[in-house]
């Protein structure tokens, strides 16, 4: 009934018509004297079906069931039966408005998230606050966003702490917290606090801008199986028009002849795929997947291969220091952390950055100097202390390099990367660092293999790096040092047989994202043209999804399959009692608009099925932290 009540609000006029249109059938049939009354529904009714068909044909060469319908009308009121023609056209805008009503209700799970942007921003100018249109913007600007208002643009906290709800966006129902530093999407809702954005990003750039064009993309009738339900429409219609001509030699009865055309239009076949693809979007769309190509998700189905990304896919993407290790005993592995981060929280490299977050705290270096492409090297406490490459240390403290460089090629050759350490001309010890996985990606993984689906990581990174990756997480196959004209030309050859998926983050991948059968990309602030490439779109980098996913998408086809083969049973059943002369036109047209609404009622269900629920003991949910090798 909910999505009756929406209808009607929507879609008013429409309503009215019908309401009209009923109202002057049932006078009718009160008495004679009002009779003249039914050519107003086959008029307000009727008449927009007949001038759809035209249109139709004349100018789209397009053979629909609005064809049907219409000459069921025309030949109706030509042999007299004015009530078939009115009850035909009534019940058939009756059909076509439930149609609409729950296709309107499917995208309405997408498209709500385009009107999510404020009407109003509060911009701080020279001192002083001042409300404008966000679409006024510019980059630079600073908004301050008060406890319970949406973000009007995308930008960096400048000032201020509190919880977002990014729930618009990624789909998570637990408030992020955001400090100076961390970024914000427009859309998102501030919880609590009042903080300060630099915008960065306004306008058809902004985060919830990219999804709204993302989702005017999606089009169910890129699904192949789409176009095979056209040409069968096409082809029922004449076989419509022929068993109506052959029934009205053989019977000499024009009211079967109406009745086949009425009971066989193939409107529940041609709702079947794209109500279905619809209603399953919308229900992705609220766990933070877009789907922009309906196609995808009949081919999703079919996938027994996928291929993935490693950096910002499968790992964070961010380098963290896993371990410092001291190999002088009279040094703690602690003692020199706490060395060697004082050093390195004067560092602006990523490394130098991640061996300071691993420590948590330290002294101030009393001198610090940065050496480019070599290292660093400072005082601590009287000591002075080197970080940094081979070369660097090579140099810089000769005495014991050679003991810790063979314990650091070992650690190089399990797929990390390593700091050294020296202090005052020694090498002592080493940083281990590495990308760390994703909480979801091992889960992602053994879940595929309980679906038989093979996982192949396709890196540019080095062989250790891959391999020690791709076996944490018990991947079947990994081919490292790829280019991006490599991954295509792979993603190409696993791919001949139209069954393999490849999943990706950076610009490096678009290529073969858009090369792969069905390409998915996870979405970050600096990848728009990997979103742009791909099928389907992970607002958030949960992988867990995606066994889900695949189910959705194995859910859709057979939600699909049973809905086409429903009609084609239903048509040719009720067609046998027209030409028996069981059923007449007015029966005829609730027959086929019933099967019309069943077959979209079955469609609508995807709009509540869970494909993350647990089914079976194998399954869990992922690990809270990420994992690390020690």
């Amino acid at each position: 009934m909910g999505i009756v009540k929406e209808a009607i609000i929507g879609q008013k006029s429409e309503f009215t018509l019908i309401v009209i249109g009923a109202i002057c059938i049932f006078i009718s049939l009160l008495t004679d004297s009002f009779g003249w009354l039914l050519f107003i529904p086959i008029a307000i009714c009727g008449i927009p079906i007949i001038w759809g068909a035209i249109i139709g044909v004349v100018f789209e060469r397009d053979i629909t069931a609005d064809v049907l319908v219409s000459v069921a009308i025309v030949a109706s009121v030509i042999i007299g039966e004015y009530e078939a023609a009115a009850e035909v056209a009534v019940i058939m805008q009756i059909g076509g408005f439930l149609e609409e009503a729950t296709v309107s209700h499917a995208n309405s799970c997408i498209a709500h998230l385009q009107g999510m942007n404020p009407t109003e921003a509060r911009v701080i100018r020279d001192g002083k606050e001042e409300m404008v249109d966000p679409e006024s913007l510019h980059v630079r600007d600073i908004v301050r966003i008060l406890p319970g208002e949406t973000v009007p643009a995308d930008g960096r906290v400048s000032e201020g702490t509190s919880s977002i709800d990014v729930s618009i966006i990624t789909g998570e129902s637990t408030p992020v917290d955001v400090t100076a530093g961390d970024r914000v999407s427009a859309g998102t809702v501030n919880m609590y606090g009042s903080v300060d954005v630099e915008v960065d990003r306004v306008g058809k750039d902004s985060t919830l801008a990219r999804m709204a064009r993302l989702i005017e993309e999606a089009d169910a009738n890129k699904s192949r199986i789409v176009r095979t339900a056209d040409r069968w429409a096409v082809y029922i219609v004449v076989t419509a028009f022929a068993v109506s001509v052959v029934t009205y030699l053989l019977t000499q009865d024009i009211y079967r002849s109406v009745t086949v055309l009425v009971v066989f239009c193939p409107c529940a076949l041609i709702l079947a795929t794209p109500t279905a693809i619809m209603a399953a979007a919308g229900n992705l769309s609220k766990h933070g997947i877009l789907v922009k190509d309906g196609g995808a998700l009949e081919n999703l189905s079919s996938v027994d291969t996928v291929m993935m990304d490693k950096t910002g896919t499968l790992t964070a993407g961010k380098v963290q220091c896993v371990a410092v290790r001291s190999m002088d005993p009279t040094l703690t592995d602690g003692e020199l952390a706490g060395l060697v981060a004082s050093v390195e929280s004067r560092s602006e490299h990523p490394l130098g950055k991640a061996i300071t977050e691993f420590t948590g705290s330290w002294d101030a270096p009393e001198d610090f100097i940065y050496v480019p492409g070599l290292g660093v090297n400072g005082t601590v406490g009287g000591r002075e202390v080197f970080a940094g490459n081979r070369s660097f240390l090579r140099d810089s403290c000769p005495e014991c390099f050679d003991a810790v460089e063979e314990e650091v090629s070992r650690q190089e050759e399990d797929g990390f990367t390593v700091v050294l350490i020296g202090i005052d001309g020694r090498t002592v010890g080493y940083a281990a660092l590495s990308d760390t996985l994703r909480p979801s990606s091992r889960f992602a993984i053994s879940q595929m293999k309980t679906q038989n689906i093979k996982s192949i990581l396709i890196t540019g990174d080095s062989r250790q790096a891959a391999q020690r990756t791709s076996g944490l997480l018990g991947m079947d196959d990994v081919i490292w040092e790829c280019l991006p004209s490599d991954k295509l030309r792979i993603v190409s050859k696993i791919d001949c047989n139209n069954n393999g998926c490849m999943i990706g983050d950076g610009v490096n991948d678009a290529p073969s994202l858009k090369k792969a059968t069905v390409g998915i990309a996870i979405c970050n602030a600096n990848n728009d043209l990997a979103m742009e490439s791909s099928d389907i779109v992970f607002m958030n980098d949960d992988l867990s999804r995606l066994p889900g996913l695949i189910r959705m998408a194995k859910r859709t086809l057979l939600t699909i399959r049973i809905g086409i083969a429903f009609s084609l049973i239903l048509n040719t059943v009720a067609m046998a009692l027209a030409v028996l002369g069981i059923i007449g036109p007015i029966v005829g047209a609730l027959v086929h608009n019933i099967g019309s609404v069943i077959v979209i009622i079955a469609s609508a269900m995807l709009l509540r099925y869970d494909p993350w629920e647990v089914t079976d003991g194998s399954e869990s949910t992922p690990a809270d932290t990420p994992y690390r090798c020690e």
